[in-house]
């Protein structure tokens, strides 16, 4: 009697997980829409959420999150005359047989280059300094024109390309003097761009002893006047093996000369002042000092992204990461108290596209009375973001993704006098009843059970 009653208990035991995992298997998953979540964020920058692929075989889809900054980097206008030393110092090998002309000119030409490309509203000039002829020297004829303000990059790089390098002092003052006088008198932007290898020793009507007062002195008055005419002046420095060094005749050593001339780079004398060693070179002029130049950086920032699910998407499907973010940080996982992941995204530049995804697959054990249900994949999103004018502003979207669970109707059978009963489905409340009559017969067998084995003592 026992045996026949446990075995008729696990008989329906087994029956009841093949019933839960035959419901699993014979379920369906469809997309029932896949709209775009879009919400913008400028002129041209904007948030997207949407459903990227599906498994539907594996019951799982794959959403992904997406920020886009897409506003046009403003482009400099107006004319900027390009100031080159070509001085005999400059043949200085910095990198094998690399010399510091080819590393400054070559990255000079690749900024006139991004600084021409695609931006008519712009002219390039350039003008070469050093003290090339001992009659001249301590003049403005130190310096001469390479290249007269142009538009067109290939002309500008070929001048580049002429320029010898046989001077041997440095004379900065007349290569500033003589670029000032290049700029028409348009009333647009005016910008000068200094590239030099060497402390000034020479200046206009000055030139012994070598770095005297009275060469600093002009030298950086002359950097003061072209801030005075409202030019903007970028000054790279470089090729400075020792500060200490102190030239004779005087007792200034060059730490002191380059101070005073030019400043620091945190407070220099006028407009931006670049102090770098050699291999710094290529990144300062193709990299910071483009940069500089650039009017307006169009940043979206402080951008926090809060994506909400469903009470019924967290109950029944498991959620997993399929690629982490590539800007900013985001949740580890679903936080359970407001069903959410927040994504943070400190700044995104013009031009840069900030991505993360995310899948959602149907748990084995889910809850059959979503079954026939249309289903959100999300609830909403909230944003909050500082936009390109640095104003605080907040959007929020409920559009989402929709997904749907269905069975295949039951096969027809042909009627017969009495109907079968029909068995319930995993999860249902049919199925939970089913369970509970299972224990209610199995409890009155141990009872009745109980009560014989007394009677038959």
């Amino acid at each position: 009697m026992k045996t026949k009653i446990f075995t008729a208990i696990f008989i329906i035991i087994i029956l009841m997980i093949n019933i839960s995992f035959a419901s699993y298997s014979s379920v369906t998953m469809q997309v029932v829409e896949e709209p775009i979540c879009t919400i913008q964020l400028g002129e041209n920058s904007k948030f997207e959420k949407k459903l990227i692929s599906k498994d539907l075989a594996n019951k799982e889809v794959t959403l992904q999150l997406q920020v886009t900054n897409n506003e046009e980097t403003e482009k400099p206008t107006g004319e900027i005359m390009l100031v080159l030393d070509n001085s005999e110092s400059m043949l200085n090998a910095v990198s094998g047989n690399t010399t510091r002309k080819e590393l400054i000119f070559e990255s000079a030409k690749t900024l006139v280059s991004n600084l021409l490309k695609d931006n008519t509203k712009l002219k390039i000039g350039i003008v070469k300094f050093s003290t090339v002829d001992i009659t001249n020297e301590a003049t403005i004829k130190d310096a001469s024109v390479v290249s007269a303000l142009s538009n067109d990059a290939t002309t500008l790089n070929n001048a580049i390309s002429t320029i010898q390098t046989n001077g041997p002092r440095t004379n900065l003052q007349s290569g500033l003097l003589l670029a000032s006088q290049q700029f028409t008198e348009t009333d647009n932007n005016k910008y000068m761009i200094i590239l030099t290898d060497g402390v000034p020793n020479v200046a206009i009507d000055s030139h012994t002893p070598y770095y005297s007062d009275d060469v600093i002195n002009k030298t950086k008055q002359q950097l003061q006047t072209l801030s005075q005419q409202g030019i903007k002046v970028t000054t790279m420095l470089t090729g400075i093996d020792n500060e200490d060094t102190v030239p004779p005749s005087i007792s200034k050593n060059f730490g002191q000369i380059i101070n005073e001339i030019f400043g620091t780079q945190s407070a220099p004398t006028v407009g931006n002042f670049y102090y770098v060693t050699d291999n710094e070179i290529e990144k300062t002029i193709t990299d910071d000092i483009y940069k500089s130049l650039v009017p307006t950086q169009k940043l979206l920032k402080d951008i926090t992204i809060v994506d909400y699910f469903p009470e019924e998407i967290i109950k029944n499907f498991d959620f997993s990461y399929i690629s982490e973010a590539n800007i900013g940080t985001i949740s580890a996982k679903i936080d359970t108290t407001n069903n959410s992941i927040t994504w943070t995204i400190p700044e995104l530049a013009s031009g840069q596209t900030a991505t993360v995804r995310y899948k959602l697959k149907l748990k084995e054990n889910f809850d059959s009375s979503i079954i026939n249900k249309v289903l959100n994949t999300n609830q909403k999103v909230d944003i909050n973001y500082s936009d390109l004018d640095g104003n605080k502003q907040t959007k929020t979207s409920n559009v989402s993704p929709k997904i749907k669970l269905t069975e295949p109707a039951p096969t027809p059978t042909t009627p017969t006098t009495t109907a079968p009963i029909a068995l319930p489905k995993a999860g249902s409340i049919t199925l939970i009843g089913f369970g509970i009559v299972v224990i209610g017969l199995f409890t009155y067998s141990l009872i009745k059970l109980i009560i014989f084995n007394k009677k038959t003592k």
